[in-house]
């Protein structure tokens, strides 16, 4: 923002350049703060008939897991041995009942024989007990299922939709549980196989896929072994037609594939790809479609997707081939605009802690595009982004960005900034108790003054000075107090 010289901070020139660099290194540092991840967690599918829902399950010991399997193995009835099976499942509901089965040598050769049987409702309930077991929070057990993983793979073109969903569930909590897991996983071929399975016509096999590929791609190693080969396959291409808005939009579905091209968006291995391959003209689109239903309906599941269709965009647009495949031109129109706003304001009805996800998909518009500025200004959106303001210290800090972001693209953008309702509310931001509040409403009032010279006459009629003088003893804050009072006295 200000060169350096001699302990202190001088305007240079008339700083804009400096103020334009300062600003890009530090948003630079901010996008990679913002490309967290959602927390992993574990599905349980649970379809007990009623009679047996509610009952209290008992923790049962070796001999009893033992005797459970011998039924189920090589009982003389159909019934009987599925009914033993069913047995095992409800025991395995416990955690002790868990370490107790992995404990016993044989357990698992026995457990993996029955999946791979050729009765379909022992196959069935086989297939449970493994779901029970995979979604244990100790890794000792998901490894003590790896005999099972290769089988749960080939079970994914199973003919039954449900017993793929179940299959698929199980793997995503194995996946997540174990890095043996994945290791295995990965040359066992579970990309071609989620490849050729997010084809199926099934909205919870549709679910469950995303499900476990978002398992995948949050895994620590993701971005070396495993993003790369997904990128490599038709998953990408299939993902973001699941993403197309229109009538079979399935909001479940959108949900899981919306996070798992965040996170392949995060890992920052191949975006061009993504882009390439029509990401921003799949998620702009669903975006409009968003604020749509916002406006239609008083669902507040609709925050599920939005937040990861707004991190998606904001992060697209960081890339460098945003713009060689005309991304701004696919995205700039007053439309888009439009509807961040009325997203804007059903988060702040129904989910606060979202604004600023919106805000910062709206700075990245405006960083680097004339158009989208004079679109805020056309659509007379700045009093509503003031409005903002006094939600929390982090909305207020991407507020003031966005409106540095206007400024700084010279006098004719601050003539419209000016006047009106800005010089006050930031002269209330810059006597804030937030050091980084303080720091961006400086930096905001220095372009202000440097493209329109009045706003500086009104900020010391206004007693601007008072306000600023209670900065200038902050050792994060003096040196741009000092440049800004110099700016506002003379010019």
């Amino acid at each position: 923002m200000w060169r350096r010289q001699r302990g202190r901070f001088r305007p240079v020139g008339c700083g804009v350049e400096e103020l334009r660099r300062f600003r890009r290194e530090r948003e630079l540092a901010l996008r990679k703060a913002r490309r967290d991840q959602q927390l992993v967690s574990k599905r349980l599918l649970r379809a007990d008939p009623p009679k047996e829902a509610g009952k209290v399950v008992s923790i049962l010991g070796e001999a009893e897991i033992q005797q459970f399997l011998r039924l189920a193995q090589r009982g003389t009835e159909e019934k009987e041995r599925e009914k033993a099976l069913a047995s095992l499942r409800q025991g395995l509901q416990h955690s002790e009942t868990q370490q107790a089965f992995i404990r016993l040598e044989t357990s698992m050769r026995t457990l993996v024989g029955l999946l791979t049987s050729n009765q379909a409702l022992l196959q069935l309930e086989a297939a449970r007990c493994l779901h029970e077991l995979s979604h244990s929070d100790q890794p000792v057990v998901a490894e003590a299922c790896l005999p099972a993983t290769s089988y749960l793979l080939t079970y994914l073109s199973s003919h039954s939709s449900d017993f793929t969903e179940l299959c698929l569930y199980t793997l995503g909590n194995l996946i997540v549980a174990s890095e043996g897991v994945r290791r295995q996983l990965l040359p066992q071929g579970i990309v071609p196989a989620l490849a050729a399975c997010i084809q199926s016509p099934h909205v919870a096999v549709q679910e469950a896929l995303g499900y476990a590929l978002s398992q995948l791609l949050q895994a620590k190693e993701a971005p070396e072994k495993i993003i790369p080969a997904i990128l490599a396959s038709t998953l990408p291409q299939h993902l973001l037609q699941l993403l197309q808005p229109g009538p079979k939009l399935n909001p479940g579905v959108a949900v899981e594939f919306a996070w798992c091209l965040h996170y392949i968006i995060c890992s920052q291995v191949n975006n061009a790809l993504l882009i390439t391959l029509g990401a921003l003209s799949t998620l702009g689109p669903l975006l409009l479609d968003l604020a749509g239903a916002v406006e239609r309906t008083e669902d507040a599941g609709l925050e599920l997707l939005a937040c990861p269709v707004l991190r998606c965009l904001s992060n697209l647009l960081t890339e460098a081939a945003v713009e060689a495949v005309g991304g701004q031109i696919q995205l700039g129109d007053e439309r888009v605009v439009a509807a961040l706003f009325i997203l804007l304001k059903f988060f702040l009805q129904k989910q606060p802690s979202l604004l600023p996800e919106g805000l910062w998909l709206l700075n990245n518009l405006t960083a680097n595009s004339p158009s989208f500025c004079t679109s805020l200004l056309s659509l007379d959106l700045i009093e509503p982004l003031l409005q903002l303001l006094a939600v929390s210290n982090v909305v207020s800090v991407l507020v003031l960005t966005v409106l540095c972001n206007v400024a700084e693209k010279g006098p004719a953008y601050c003539q419209q900034l000016w006047p009106g309702p800005l010089l006050p509310s930031v002269l209330a931001m810059l006597a804030a108790s937030d050091t980084e509040v303080v720091g961006q409403s400086l930096e905001l009032l220095q372009l202000l003054f440097l493209y329109q010279p009045e706003a500086a006459q009104a900020f010391l009629q206004q007693s601007g000075l008072e306000v600023l003088d209670r900065h200038k003893e902050e050792a994060q804050l003096q040196d741009r107090v000092f440049a800004l009072r110099e700016t506002a006295l003379h010019g």
